[in-house]
């Protein structure tokens, strides 16, 4: 639906140049300040030598248990949601077997006890190759009488190793 223009009692150039004026310096008005907003014009107090009192909240502690405290609360989070998550399956379950509920729970954790043992020993046999030892007899054997002396001065190390003998 259209609107029509209804025309309005027509201005002449002077009055309307005087109405924008009025308007203009209308809108430039300053307003007064809301209600939200309020500065106090009392002196801020002095720092004295009271001893801190402890605010409401949590309890002052080291930034070290602080940081321990914010991940104990997110590990608590993760921890409910799980178990909130499991409990919700097996409530919709109806009908669970307790058998399959400890197969079902016990099962992942027992996987990876048996999947990190497992890569512990193969760890080792890489880890640990097997000892060689090697024995001369007879009067040829070389001996090697050489020295090596080394020097590492600077701020950047710079290795010079010399060969004597």
């Amino acid at each position: 639906m259209e609107h029509e223009h209804v025309p309005g009692p027509r201005l002449d150039e002077s009055s309307a140049a005087v109405e924008a004026r009025r308007l203009i310096e209308a809108a430039y008005q300053p307003q007064p300040l809301a209600a939200t907003s309020y500065r106090d014009p009392s002196p801020v107090p002095a720092v004295g030598a009271a001893q801190p009192v402890a605010q409401p909240g949590r309890p002052p502690m080291s930034q070290r248990a602080t940081d321990l405290s914010g991940l104990l609360l997110a590990g608590s989070v993760a921890v409910v949601s799980l178990g909130g998550s499991v409990s919700l399956v097996l409530w919709t379950a109806g009908q669970v077997s307790p058998t399959v509920v400890g197969i079902v729970t016990t099962g992942p954790a027992a996987f990876l006890l048996a999947l990190s043992r497992l890569l512990r020993r193969g760890k080792e046999a890489v880890a640990a190759p097997p000892e060689i030892h090697n024995h001369y007899s007879g009067a040829h054997v070389l001996q090697d009488h050489r020295s090596v002396t080394s020097q590492t001065r600077g701020l950047v190390a710079r290795s010079r190793n010399e060969l004597r003998g």
